[in-house]
């Protein structure tokens, strides 16, 4: 079955970085598009960022561009997340997610596979 593994959240101080890397399993990898989403608490999921199948496009949600980097490797069957000058608001549980049918400005039903999620905590 498909299996997605989230690692590397933490607690960061504001203006911090972090680097969260999903690894998948299960499914011809270089064939889905990987989006990573956020969840607040009282919030609804929220799409932060989506990679094409080589990685030739990119969308974020705009809260994110400029200091949040997607990307894939295709030979480790890995999806990461640069997260830099992190902000109290970016404060969420991370989750990766695969099998989508949308790349840009997806919302979260357009995705088949999620990740357990990953706190990420910034503070100030």
């Amino acid at each position: 079955q498909v299996q997605l593994v989230e690692s590397g959240g933490g607690l960061v101080q504001a203006g911090g970085s972090l680097r969260l890397s999903c690894a998948a399993s299960g499914l011809t990898f270089s064939s889905n598009l990987m989006a990573w989403f956020r969840q607040a608490p009282g919030k609804e999921r929220e799409f932060v960022a989506a990679i094409t199948w080589s990685g030739a496009n990119k969308d974020y949600v705009d809260s994110v561009k400029g200091r949040f980097t997607i990307s894939r490797d295709n030979a480790k069957n890995t999806v990461y997340l640069q997260m830099n000058s992190l902000k109290p608001e970016d404060t969420a549980v991370y989750y990766c997610a695969a099998g989508g049918r949308r790349w840009y400005r997806p919302g979260a039903d357009e995705y088949d596979y999620w990740g357990q999620g990953t706190q990420v905590s910034g503070s100030s």
